[in-house]
């Protein structure tokens, strides 16, 4: 059993190492005026490391022990070296050893060969946290983004929808969407709670969009796979598309999502239209 004195020297650290630290070393925005703490507040470490701030602040103040996924995300929020790492976990009472690094994810053969069959219909094939592994020009057009253009490590769905201006004007029902998109995420990270690069991408949203931080710390929401979306599209004008989540076989956590038009609608034609203006 770690004893109190260890949890209040952790404690200690944690508030020391926290007022090294600037915002803009951990990627905050600068919002400008005088901050009243040195360093890092603990709602903005508690935000990065997706954690509530009632919890980080009793884990400062001595008075619970951390689990090991809350000290590896307070490794990487906090930038600590191998041996901070390494008396952080001691002072808790908790293994020390590092788990291994997950391989990136590579989009499947069969679902990417699906994927480029698809000259009509926009798709997207996503990862485990939504990351967008494989693309077809239709899916490019429909949400204006050049994804060749987009950093390997910073490609995801979720971080798009929180972070570009542009989907908010895009999606008819933002909101909904974007509610959706963190019922799966949630759903995913519940299996593996101690992903290092989940929590650095649910401890960014929290701190960059707080409709993001309330929907992922409020009542748990069943994702959906399947509906209907309305796009205000700058090109295509309104576009109402049925939509549907395929899993993959051979690597359930991937899935093609695909947006589909009713033959003869409006929508439809509105798709041969985006078509033709790729080919332009």
């Amino acid at each position: 059993m770690t004893s109190s004195a260890h949890l209040s020297e952790l404690g200690e650290f944690l508030k020391a190492r926290r007022a090294e630290l600037s915002p803009h070393a951990v990627g905050l925005p600068d919002t400008g005026g005088r901050r009243r703490v040195a360093g890092l507040r603990r709602e903005e470490v508690a935000a990065l490391a997706a954690i509530s701030t009632g919890h980080y602040a009793r884990v400062e103040r001595g008075h619970v022990s951390p689990s090991a996924s809350v000290l590896s995300a307070l490794v990487r929020v906090l930038r600590l070296g191998d041996d901070q790492r390494d008396h952080l976990f001691e002072l808790a009472g908790r293994d020390n050893s590092r788990p291994r690094r997950r391989a990136p994810q590579k989009a499947d053969p069969m679902l990417r060969t699906v994927l480029n069959e698809l000259s009509l219909t926009p798709g997207l094939i996503l990862g485990r946290y939504l990351d967008i592994l494989a693309w077809n020009p239709m899916a490019a057009a429909l949400f204006g983004t050049d994804f060749t253009k987009v950093p390997d490590t910073r490609r995801n769905y979720i971080r798009q929808l929180f972070t570009d201006p542009a989907m908010k004007s895009l999606y008819a029902d933002w909101e909904n969407s974007a509610r959706n998109a963190v019922a799966v995420l949630r759903l995913r990270a519940a299996a593996r709670p101690e992903d290092s690069g989940l929590m650095a991408l649910v401890g960014e949203l929290s701190v960059r969009d707080d409709q993001f931080c309330r929907w992922w710390g409020g009542r748990p929401a069943a994702p959906r796979t399947g509906g209907v979306k309305v796009f205000d599209h700058p090109v295509a004008g309104e576009l109402t598309l049925d939509w549907d989540a395929l899993t993959c076989g051979a690597d359930p956590d991937q899935q093609l999502i695909i947006w589909i038009a009713e033959p003869g609608s409006r929508s439809h034609e509105g798709l041969r239209f985006l078509s033709s203006w790729i080919a332009q």
